[in-house]
């Protein structure tokens, strides 16, 4: 009795998917695939206004538009027709149709190239960005819409699917965007859209070839059986080949993802201080660092303390080695105050701190300055002794004089000198070049001194 019940629910859910009754014959739907094929004359007219359509679709962010472009471009033909040469063995198909797919994305991409060149507005929008990093996600879409797609053409009722199946892979917006980056020279955004539609292409005619072989289609009557399995090994590591770097990408692509969760969790949960509010935090890697740049408004905060106490919950959200920056504006802000007065308060607050910063980068060059004059007289004294043995003593300083009559600084490097004999006018010559090429300085000036620190007179007492 199970067995009864359980062979009629096998067969009632099998009907279900049943399709041989549903199938045009073999020859209608190669006929159709082969039609497509070709892209001369108005197949290629066709192709050309519909990838400047995608450009302006591009170029103005506007869905919409990149869809009808979609709908209109007839790219989808040589794709499948690749597959399905595959599958049943024409490799004279299979070079048509190559040959064909090669020339109609040349042509799409110059003439996006050529719109982008001449379009006043090159700036990169959000519908742009999203074809220069394709990721697994993308190679699914193109598999299952390939599959989508043969059993479309095979079938009697094709109802939408073709169109549908255009959209979902999205073969015009990369072309487009490819030359969007040879125009810009933008050569990641070449690189990236290039490798979404070949992704796109290669599993679309994959899924096809995959989908001929499943619904039975025979090859030619004459084919190299050597030569179809080296093409089928071809076809199987371009597969192959094709994925790794999706695969890559979608990795960084979570756990960036993650990291930004993490870290929004991270902010909310611990970044809540009396008189204090978070304006704003970003989540970022450089240099292979992960950074949260949390900026804070209101009561400004000890840096030094906010580190401390927050540096140890961030092992918590599995943040652990992850650097916490802060920006402080400074300035008091109430709950009820309008989005503009509260930009223009930040703005002015980040501009003081600017300021600030910039001075103390000032002063702490000018200390690098003044330390390095301090070690310079001990680093060539041995050298002195040698080459100068009249110089008994040396110091260098960086001095600012005034004049007195015009006001105007200049700054100047003067070095104090104890010769213990007369140095003749042409050693000295020598000894400043020596000084300006030694400490790299230029207009050094000797002033020659008495002995600064106190040996004269202990020989005179003696």
């Amino acid at each position: 009795m199970k067995n009864n019940f359980a062979s009629r629910l096998s067969n009632y859910l099998v009907n279900y998917f049943a399709v041989s009754h549903q199938l045009v014959p073999q020859a209608d739907a190669e006929a159709d695939i082969r039609d497509g094929v070709s892209f001369r004359g108005t197949n290629m007219i066709i192709l050309v206004l519909a990838i400047l359509i995608a450009s302006l679709g591009l170029n103005t962010n506007s869905t919409a538009v990149i869809i009808g472009a979609m709908l209109i471009s007839p790219l989808m033909g040589p794709i499948i027709g690749v597959g399905l040469g595959v599958g049943i063995h024409d490799f004279d198909l299979i070079k048509r149709a190559l040959r064909n797919l090669v020339m109609a994305a040349g042509f799409s991409v110059l003439a996006s190239t050529l719109y982008f060149l001449i379009s006043p507005v090159n700036e990169g929008h959000s519908e742009l960005l999203a074809r220069t990093s394709p990721t697994i996600y993308d190679v699914l879409i193109g598999f299952v819409g390939g599959g989508a797609g043969i059993v479309a053409i095979g079938s009697k009722s094709k109802g939408n699917v073709i169109p549908g199946v255009a959209i979902a892979t999205a073969l015009m917006p990369p072309l487009c965007t490819a030359g969007y980056g040879l125009a810009t020279w933008q050569l990641n955004y070449f690189f990236g859209a290039a490798y979404l539609f070949l992704i796109n292409s290669i599993y679309i005619a994959f899924a096809t070839f995959i989908g001929v072989k499943l619904l039975g289609y025979k090859g030619v009557s004459v084919v190299d059986d050597q030569r179809a399995r080296k093409v089928r090994r071809i076809v199987y590591v371009l597969a192959a080949l094709t994925m790794l770097p999706s695969i890559w990408l979608t990795y960084n692509m979570l756990r960036e993802s993650k990291f930004a969760m993490q870290a929004g969790e991270f902010v909310n949960r611990e970044c809540r201080f009396p008189d204090t509010q978070v304006l704003s935090d970003r989540a970022y890697t450089e240099n292979g660092q992960r950074i949260i740049s949390i900026t804070l408004i209101g009561r400004t905060l000890p840096v030094d303390s906010l580190e401390l106490a927050l540096s140890s919950r961030l092992k918590f959200y599995g943040l652990a080695g992850t650097r916490l920056q802060f920006v402080q504006g400074g300035v008091a802000m109430s709950a009820d105050t309008d989005n503009a007065n509260m930009r223009d308060i930040f703005d002015l607050a980040q501009s003081t701190i600017s300021r600030q910063q910039q001075q103390i980068d000032s002063l702490r060059q000018a200390l690098v300055q003044t330390r390095s004059a301090m070690a310079v007289s001990a680093e060539i004294s041995p050298e002195l002794k040698v080459l100068f043995p009249q110089v008994e003593e040396i110091a260098v300083s960086q001095s600012v004089f005034s004049d007195i009559e015009s006001q105007a600084l200049d700054t100047v490097y003067v070095a104090l000198v104890h010769f213990s004999s007369q140095m003749p006018v042409a050693t000295k010559a020598k000894f400043r070049e020596y000084l300006e090429a030694r400490l790299k300085l230029k207009n050094i000036e000797i002033v020659p001194t008495g002995s600064v620190t106190g040996r004269d007179n202990k020989k005179e007492k003696k």
